[in-house]
């Protein structure tokens, strides 16, 4: 978004002049990726209808940061240039990844784009001693930059994440907050919307609703295993069962939308329920059955929703050990590629489910988070906060794609 103008309102040096309310906190919006970007703005809606309160939105540099104008055009808020960002001192700033984050001039929340802290930093293939592998985002390369840790306060989901960053980082620890997880919170206030989330995707009583999910990278589902939705459209009964995929953002945007929906045309006209990546995600999670995952977040949220999960896929040597994660990896069945995937779906179905031990290791503040998080902001703008009780938002009636663009 480096084609932005420069903007002279609401703020700069002399937007008091154009401005029609005054004197108020500015808050900064830094989404890097669109996964960052629809946390985010689930985060800001406890402060932006605060008349005391001025939002404003950038896009950080990032290699996935296809995608972010759409979706930041889309929120409908006001933008202004990375480049401007970080010329303009800001009452506070919000994130949900770390990259350039050091060149803000403002006090940062920063907190988990996913279910907690689950993987390994990414190591460089530049060669050279291999060096141990942190918790990504709870690592000193994330948090420090020039010898201070960048973030004012560090959003951790869990008492356990304490842990793990006095390990790793212990000079970050007296900025770590413990608030919980805005997602699971979001999962428990639309439980009871299941039945409307499930007519929305055409499924009724007489069908199971089977959601694959795949993360990003070579070593996720879509990477490793693409051909399985395939099977699943071959094998499984269309009478019995409705498939439905969900793929990262990354995936959408790091390969481009049509590339990604022309690879999966066929299998839509097929009878695959295939979700954009801009919709509300969580909604086709609750309506599932059952979920065919991999060690993204999805299937970790999943379980702590009371769903079914099976891993076709599992890079576990990229996974926190004692994470959501490895949790879940050790509690639910693997796919197996010499059975039938009816009868495995089917012994999952009557399975025992790792909701509980799962959830437990997500948050440690189970419906908290909101009221912890607009705590916490408020307190580092030095406003006292409304006199609502903030609360999470049902998700919203889940969306798929119905005549593919790129196949016309």
């Amino acid at each position: 978004m480096s084609n932005l103008e420069w903007r002279q309102v609401p703020i700069g040096l002399d937007a008091q002049r154009w401005i029609t309310r005054t004197g108020c906190k500015t808050v900064l919006v830094v989404v890097h990726t669109v996964t960052t970007g629809q946390r985010l703005a689930d985060i800001v809606r406890l402060v932006e209808s605060d008349l005391r309160i001025q939002v404003i939105f950038t896009a950080a540099p990032d290699v996935f940061s296809n995608g972010v104008s759409d979706l930041l055009r889309d929120l409908g808020g006001l933008i202004i240039s990375w480049e401007q960002a970080t010329r303009i001192t800001f009452d506070l700033a919000l994130a949900a990844a770390y990259g350039s984050v050091h060149e803000l001039h403002a006090p940062l929340i920063v907190m988990p784009h996913g279910a907690s802290y689950n993987k390994l930093a990414v190591r460089s293939r530049a060669g050279g001693a291999v060096a141990s592998r942190g918790v990504y985002g709870l690592d000193p390369q994330s948090l420090v930059q020039g010898g201070s840790v960048v973030a004012a306060a560090i959003v951790l989901p869990h008492r356990a994440d304490l842990a793990v960053l006095g390990r790793q980082c212990p000079q970050a620890l007296p900025v770590a907050v413990v608030a919980g997880d805005p997602c699971y919170d979001r999962i428990l206030a639309s439980r009871s919307l299941r039945p409307r989330y499930r007519r929305a995707l055409g499924v009724d009583d007489t069908r199971k609703l089977v959601v694959t999910t795949s993360t990003w990278g070579s070593r996720s589902l879509f990477g490793q295993a693409a051909d399985l939705i395939e099977r699943m459209l071959a094998e499984l009964p269309p009478e019995q069962y409705r498939v439905v995929t969900l793929i990262h953002p990354n995936v959408w945007f790091g390969h481009g939308p049509r590339q990604v929906g022309a690879w999966l045309t066929d299998a839509v006209s097929r009878g695959l329920g295939l979700v954009p990546p801009m919709s509300d995600w969580m909604s086709t999670l609750i309506a599932a059955d059952l979920v065919v995952c991999d060690q993204g977040s999805v299937g970790v949220y999943a379980a702590a929703a009371g769903v079914p999960v099976v891993l076709a896929q599992f890079a576990g040597d990229d996974i926190a050990p004692g994470s959501a994660s490895a949790l879940l990896a050790a509690s639910v069945p693997q796919l197996r590629k010499d059975r039938p995937l009816a009868e495995q779906f089917a012994s999952a179905l009557a399975g025992l489910s790792a909701s509980e031990a799962v959830g437990a290791r997500i948050t440690s503040e189970p419906g908290g988070f909101h009221r912890n998080m607009r705590r916490l902001m408020y307190r580092m703008l030095g406003l006292t906060q409304p006199a609502t009780v903030p609360a999470a938002v049902p998700a919203a009636n889940p969306v798929l794609v119905q005549t593919p663009q790129w196949s016309e």
